[in-house]
């Protein structure tokens, strides 16, 4: 490894580490990501001639530019579609379309609760996003539980099968998202292969936490009802199913079509945009305006899609002077070709780095094979998808989900560690279990 490698390497962790105790810095990680981004850049614009020797001295700028707009290309297409996908969920939530969810999941004895809540997060979370779905069902549940105590549990409940729920599907996590994206899992595959290890992975942990609960709630916690907009009942049915149903049909678009999947989310969104400006048309202006998709639009989470485009861009500079290549040659000698150990682990080191990052890495490290475990739909990349959403559960800090949680129930770092990450790692095992039993006897 040359100097300037070394620094480049250097430069990934120290930002690595500052996004990692964003909580003690009190800096964003998203700013973080940028700089990281930028230097480990510039850092190997000071000797590009090194890292292409094939490329002539008066072409290797021009080079280095491709390869950035390449780099670019692929980060933008999954950025896109997380910039659709938060649009079109903030549209059927302004306009009252996840009342349902109360609906379906009050109760007055405190265990239905953690069950109803826990399938329920589950699958919204595989239609959906992992992050979305918890700050969705976290509003609900402090309408429900007012004893904090209950309700820590509750929302740990909510960080757990929101991250299992996001494993399976395609567009249920980030992560799943660029692997998706990436082209080496497919919609048929990780669903059939990986939704009975994810949903073990979450009645494992319900099933023990449920004892912590006992009892009924009183008469009195019921939910209000819910503020919702101008527009009629059979107006907010079909904003949800165009919303929801849209984006259960976008891995059906990509197939039918071969276009990206940010193509498909745009056109779900364009639809569902048009959809509910011709609805404002009879509504009045003054009362509607800040239900409008142009307004909507400033809500997105904007500081979490710097971050993502920091991230993807620093680690494709690992993978251009030839780190993640090296590092997963030596994890292949040090674990024996073993992937089961080796996403294992990835998934523990997902609850304590962020995992997108993580799986960017692997997917630099790893290229995809023809046939065998590292072809599209392999043990590999499946165990990739399922380890490292699933995994990041097992600290507060080790998913979106969790972090959003964190900041909105002040749920503590230790108090997470000592009473969740135990019954976190015995489902996370659990599931890898199962997958071993599916991929040896039904596969």
């Amino acid at each position: 490894m040359t100097s300037l490698t070394t620094a480049i390497v250097i430069v990934f962790v120290l930002g690595y580490l500052c996004i990692a105790l964003e909580s003690v810095t009190k800096i964003n990680k998203a700013a973080i990501a940028l700089l990281m981004c930028v230097f480990c850049w510039t850092l190997l614009m000071l000797a590009p001639g090194s890292y292409y020797p094939d490329v002539a001295s008066s072409e290797v700028v021009h080079k280095v530019a491709e390869v950035i707009e390449h780099h670019l290309g692929d980060a933008a297409g999954t950025l896109f579609f997380l910039m659709g996908a938060m649009t079109i969920v903030e549209i059927v939530d302004s306009n009252g379309g996840f009342n349902f969810v109360r609906d379906a999941i009050k109760t007055r004895s405190k265990r239905k609760l953690m069950w109803r809540m826990a399938f329920m997060t589950f699958f919204l979370s595989a239609i959906l996003d992992n992050l979305t779905t918890s700050i969705v069902m976290i509003m609900v549940l402090r309408k429900l539980v007012q004893e904090r105590n209950d309700r820590l549990i509750y929302a740990a409940m909510v960080v757990i099968a929101a991250n299992s729920g996001g494993a399976f599907s395609p567009i249920g996590d980030v992560t799943t998202i660029m692997l998706w994206i990436k082209g080496v899992i497919t919609t048929q595959g990780v669903i059939s292969e990986i939704f009975i290890p994810s949903l073990i992975s979450v009645l494992v942990p319900a099933f023990i936490l449920q004892y912590s609960l006992k009892g009924k709630f009183d008469k009195s916690q019921n939910l209000p009802p819910a503020d919702v907009s101008q527009f009629t009942q059979k107006q907010r049915n079909i904003i949800f199913w165009l919303g929801v149903g849209g984006l259960i049909f976008v891995p059906i678009f990509k197939t039918l079509t071969h276009l990206p999947p940010f193509m498909g989310i745009l056109l779900v969104l364009g639809l569902l945009w048009t959809t509910t400006e011709i609805f404002h048309h009879n509504t009045d202006e003054d009362d509607t305006m800040a239900k409008r998709v142009s307004d909507l639009l400033s809500r997105i989470d904007l500081a979490t899609i710097m971050f993502f485009l920091g991230i993807l861009m620093a680690v494709a500079v690992l993978q251009e002077v030839g780190v993640l290549t090296a590092l997963g040659q030596s994890l292949d000698e040090m674990s024996g070709g073993n992937h089961y150990l080796v996403t294992g682990v990835i998934g523990v080191l997902s609850s304590i780095v962020d995992n997108v990052p993580l799986v960017a890495g692997c997917m630099g490290m790893y290229p995809v094979a023809e046939v065998g475990d590292m072809a599209v739909d392999g043990i590999f990349w499946q165990l990739l998808a399922y380890c490292a959403g699933v995994g990041g559960s097992m600290l507060i800090i080790g998913s979106a989900a969790g972090v959003v949680v964190m900041g909105l129930e002040k749920i503590t770092f230790g108090w997470y560690m000592k009473r969740i990450t135990w019954i976190v790692f015995v489902g996370y095992l659990a599931g890898m279990f199962s997958y071993w039993l599916i991929r040896t006897f039904l596969f």
